[in-house]
């Protein structure tokens, strides 16, 4: 075989490799919901709307069958006045995602950014939706870059395992 062969050969295997690749989106719902306001009516006749608000953001991967994978963002949002909460959320938006042709850390990336960056804004949208329903001023939810926080994720686990090895 010669060298122009073995070129045209090589370009033709990475030609075939991303025609496997595949990501396609089959599924968005959501899983889970709830909005709890434990201190109504009474804090809707208080006088000023200053509330400290806490975001948590967490996501979860579960192989389902196949090249089929659900990955669920769960967020949770709770709106304080001192020690009262005013209102808190918490939802678990879904999605079923058709992951195929990729090695264990693409998938990995996949399912740790793509995907929660999917399925963030219609997370966003019911959460400012129901916050408003139960009664309270519009709250958006601002962009999160899911890549930087998978980014940051893989360096703590980095950090924690090369701590574990220098103990022993």
């Amino acid at each position: 075989m010669t060298d122009e062969n073995k070129v045209e050969n090589k370009v033709e295997n990475k030609d075939e490799d991303q025609a496997k690749k595949h990501i396609g989106i089959n599924k968005i719902y959501l899983k889970d919901f709830s909005f709890e306001s434990p201190q109504a009516p009474a804090i809707f006749r208080s006088g000023e709307w200053k509330p400290q608000t806490n975001l948590n953001l967490r996501s979860s991967h579960n192989d389902v069958e196949g090249d089929l994978h659900e990955v669920v963002l769960t967020i949770t949002v709770d709106a304080k006045d001192g020690d009262t909460t005013l209102f808190l959320v918490e939802i678990q938006q879904s999605g079923l995602f058709e992951i195929a042709g990729y090695g264990k850390e693409e998938l990995s990336a996949i399912v740790g950014s793509f995907c929660p960056n999917v399925l963030f804004p219609y997370a966003r949208e019911s959460i400012a939706a129901v916050i408003q329903k139960g009664g309270f001023p519009e709250f958006v939810l601002q962009p999160i870059n899911f890549d930087a926080l998978y980014h940051q994720s893989r360096q703590q686990a980095a950090q924690v395992e090369a701590e574990g090895t220098e103990k022993h």
